[in-house]
């Protein structure tokens, strides 16, 4: 057990030690969507606030804020993949990921992707 503890201890120095702090330091502490997000590759496109391969997670809570058919289509999109939204780059898909996963993903996406 104390193995265990001084493992989580050396995370979370080193994480401090790189300037990381809060839910970058301990991804436990990190929203569901966003776990599921960093487990998916989701993060090798889409960033929270800046312009990748697509578009931020905030740029697209922006654009589909108000939009009651936001869930659904995009649960879609993801599962399914496309282009032509953001630009001509397609989005792969991710049939792989269960409808529950894709939905915390969506739905932490569209709240603006928050680290809390």
């Amino acid at each position: 057990m104390k193995r265990a503890v001084a493992g989580v201890l050396i995370v979370l120095t080193l994480g401090a030690a790189a300037g990381l702090s809060g839910p970058a330091a301990f991804a436990a502490d990190a929203p569901r969507g966003q776990r599921i997000a960093n487990a998916n590759a989701c993060m090798g496109c889409h960033a929270v606030d800046r312009k990748l391969v697509g578009p931020s997670f905030q740029q697209i809570a922006a654009r589909y804020k108000g939009d009651a058919q936001a869930p659904a289509r995009l649960a879609r999109k993801v599962k399914e993949g496309g282009s032509g939204v953001w630009g001509m780059i397609p989005m792969p898909a991710h049939q792989s990921m269960s409808d529950a996963d894709i939905r915390a993903v969506v739905d932490w996406v569209l709240a603006g992707a928050p680290s809390k």
